[in-house]
């Protein structure tokens, strides 16, 4: 996969992982700043109210889905290419589920 996204998340994935796995009882929404290079863990509700009526809807199937099969919600964020591109992953690997 040449997902330049996706290529982030598996450089920092034991960083996100370990971020979410301190917050895990809470389900966060994982967010990676790809140029400021930070991590943000984010309680659900408040991120999705910051998200278009379109996205809230996908984010809401997803978020359940995920909750259920044990995953985790990531978001990459690339402000010079004004995108916000979300993964549904795996917690046990860095792999989309």
């Amino acid at each position: 996969m040449s997902d330049q996204y996706y290529s982030a998340i598996q450089e920092q994935w034991s960083n996100i992982r370990a971020l979410y796995m301190a917050y895990a009882g809470k389900k966060p929404i994982m967010l990676y700043d790809i140029h400021e290079k930070k991590i943000y863990a984010y309680p659900y509700k408040e991120f999705k109210e910051e998200l278009s009526e379109k996205s809230q809807v996908s984010l809401e199937i997803d978020y359940k889905s995920t909750s259920v099969h044990g995953g985790m919600i990531v978001f990459v964020r690339d402000n010079i290419e004004r995108k916000l591109v979300s993964y549904v992953m795996n917690t046990d690997a860095a792999t989309v589920q």
